[in-house]
């Protein structure tokens, strides 16, 4: 068995290999996008092992070399950050170090799911880059309103309301004018695009047992149900279900020394945007949850300095119960 370590960019990759005994037996660098490092790997006439660090395009990667290798290891490139924090950064470096944690099967692995899953986690992403982009032009609209003295009325997103903006045009200036307009016509496009893409979405979690599964639980939509779905993916994947509270980044930081435990802002890993989806259902599970109101106001302590506090712990709390329920596969019971 050959050790391959793979430090892979667009143009050019290192590649080191080790052999049973960890020495080095070939360090290379290939010139030439992704096809030439496959057909090096291809000719090795090894039974191999493989090693790279996830970056864009990993699941790709992984599915091209996964009919080549025997085993195939992504690793965390923030864990690696940690084992391997140097000043001193080469690809030929780092080829050969991913290739002794793989020989010393020490690598912090990631999850690679299929292909179906992970172009349903870009589908998501792009729907929350498209939020973005309307949210920036409607900010665009509120700053000529206020730099023009002009009062917005409450429901300013309302059909009428924006009726209403359209007819503002003569009362502004010249640019001000057209900022408005198009920030009118931008806004109309993206609220297109979001519908069209989470009709998509809403075709996937028809087919997703999990997601219509999740939205028992009172406060939790099909945006957050559909989201925890598929960067869960396969929930046995993780030992227990606090696990996946540390997995999105839920928990608090801890130093702990000489039996002192100080806690601080939570991790913030994983993927952002389930993290916000989440402490977005906790609010609606707060108003319309009874379980998970006692929660919260059980954190809080009637101490309003604690309720942001406690919306992060409710939404680990509901992520914990989502977890539970896809593992048992029970719908919501209070």
């Amino acid at each position: 068995m050959l050790y391959v370590g793979l430090d892979v960019h667009q143009n050019r990759s290192s590649l080191c290999i080790l052999d049973h005994n960890g020495k080095t037996v070939k360090q290379e660098l290939i010139n030439g996008p992704w096809p030439q490092m496959i057909d090096r790997l291809r000719g090795i006439g090894e039974p191999i092992s493989v090693c790279y660090e996830a970056s864009c395009g990993y699941g790709h990667l992984y599915d091209r070399i996964a009919p080549l290798a025997t085993h195939v290891a992504v690793a965390h490139p923030g864990q690696l950050r940690l084992i391997f924090k140097s000043k001193k950064k080469h690809d030929r470096v780092d080829a050969a170090k991913l290739a002794k944690l793989l020989y010393l099967d020490e690598v912090p692995r990631v999850h690679v799911p299929n292909v179906a899953v992970r172009s349903w986690r870009k589908l998501i992403e792009f729907r929350q880059t498209l939020l973005g982009k309307r949210v920036a032009a409607k900010n665009q609209i509120r700053a000529v309103l206020r730099g023009n003295g002009v009062a917005a009325p409450r429901g300013l997103w309302t059909k009428k309301a924006m009726r209403w903006l359209a007819t503002l045009d003569e009362e502004l200036p010249a640019g001000e004018q057209l900022t408005l307009e198009m920030a009118l016509q931008e806004i109309a496009e993206l609220t297109a695009k979001i519908k069209r893409v989470e009709q998509e979405l809403a075709k996937i979690a028809a087919r997703h047992p999990g997601v219509m599964l999740l939205m028992t639980i009172p406060g939790v939509g099909i945006r957050t149900a559909e989201a925890f779905c598929a960067y869960v993916d396969d929930v046995k994947r993780f030992a227990r279900n606090r696990q996946v509270g540390c997995y999105f980044g839920l928990v608090p930081c801890l130093d702990s020394s000489a039996g002192r435990d100080r806690f601080g802002h939570i991790t913030r890993e994983g993927p952002g945007t389930v993290r916000k989806l989440l402490c977005e259902a906790a609010w609606s599970c707060v108003r319309y949850n009874p379980k998970l109101r006692s929660f919260f106001q059980q954190v809080t302590h009637d101490d309003p300095d604690r309720r942001k506090i406690a919306l992060v712990a409710t939404a680990h709390r509901l992520c914990r119960i989502m977890a539970a329920m896809l593992r048992s596969g029970e719908v919501w019971r209070p």
